[in-house]
């Protein structure tokens, strides 16, 4: 069966992705669920795996019975943005853990990586490919990800993360007015609710690094750019001075702003979360001096199709609410 036309979700079916797969490719259940699980639908021209996903008005839906699931050792040729006997740079796509966090994961953005090294024969017929993990993005972030070939390259480029020198500029969409201002905190494995967090002295506060703080805490520091005004909500650019797991989640969350999308960081916000279909925060910029040719090098990648429809649904909501 070809590819069907794009579908466009009326508002009465926003919500979970495969009721509205259901309704507009007249499926059962199972089928629609079926379709999802095997990698045949995408949401704004990502594919998207889960089926309790949310959708939103507005948002266009494809079906393609002859797609196939991405597996391990599977990247699209635009995916690879540079590689060569160093380091290979990766645009991560979404729904990917960059490595594995359990035995049961078998796709993981490091695998699909060293299976296309693989069929470029880049390395030896019948041997794992060296690939060297120097940094990782969220399971649902999109963006760069660099991964070293070599000895050198791995000692230089986690050299130059311990001693933040590498370039990192990351697009979020986060509820409220967010105005530009640095967040500091100490990280902590359980800020006292169970979750990853910033450490608190006197009164709740939150501490920084010249304040103190436990000892386990680590230095987070995350520079907030205002780029855009939207309904609910606002796009900023968020700098990396420090990438600390969760960092940029965690600072936006706790400064009241939780990106659009997040589903472990909003136990804190009073307002109405804005819907979409993953947590929208993308890794546009990466940058570094190569580890050969001490070459400073940098890659931008534009953001992805479902967090450029999430942004234009907002802007329009944005200007329908000024026009009334």
């Amino acid at each position: 069966m070809p590819p069907t036309p794009s579908q466009i979700v009326p508002p009465e079916l926003e919500g979970p992705l495969d009721r509205a797969v259901r309704a507009l490719f007249g499926a059962s259940w199972g089928k629609a669920r079926s379709w999802i699980g095997a990698g045949k639908v995408r949401v704004g021209g990502t594919v998207v795996l889960e089926p309790t996903a949310r959708v939103r008005a507005g948002m266009s839906i494809d079906l393609n019975e002859r797609a196939r699931r991405p597996r391990a050792g599977e990247l699209s040729g635009d995916e690879v943005v540079f590689a060569d006997a160093q380091v290979i740079v990766v645009a991560k796509p979404a729904g990917v853990s960059t490595v594995p966090y359990d035995d049961g994961e078998i796709d993981t953005l490091d695998l699909r990586v060293r299976g296309w090294m693989g069929g470029q024969g880049l390395s030896p017929r019948g041997s794992r490919p060296t690939l060297g993990i120097v940094h990782r993005l969220d399971k649902e972030t999109t963006g760069l990800v660099v991964f070293t070939r070599t000895w050198l390259a791995k000692q230089s480029l986690s050299a130059q993360f311990r001693k933040h020198t590498v370039h990192r500029r990351y697009f979020a969409i986060a509820h409220g007015d967010v105005r530009s201002r640095v967040l500091r905190s100490v990280l902590v494995g359980d800020r006292g609710d169970g979750l990853r967090g910033s450490a608190r002295g006197a009164r709740g506060k939150i501490v920084t690094k010249a304040e103190g703080g436990p000892p386990d805490g680590r230095e987070a520091v995350t520079h907030v750019e205002r780029l855009e005004a939207l309904r609910g909500a606002t796009l900023v650019a968020c700098r990396l001075e420090t990438g600390r797991t969760h960092q940029i989640r965690i600072h936006l969350s706790e400064a009241g702003h939780p990106v659009v999308g997040e589903r472990v960081y909003v136990r804190r916000f009073g307002g109405a979360l804005i819907e979409a279909p993953r947590l929208m925060l993308h890794a546009a910029e990466l940058g570094f001096v190569h580890p050969a040719t001490e070459r400073e090098m940098r890659w931008e990648q534009p953001m992805p199709g479902d967090m450029r429809e999430v942004l234009e649904r907002l802007r329009r909501e944005l200007a329908e609410g000024h026009g009334r």
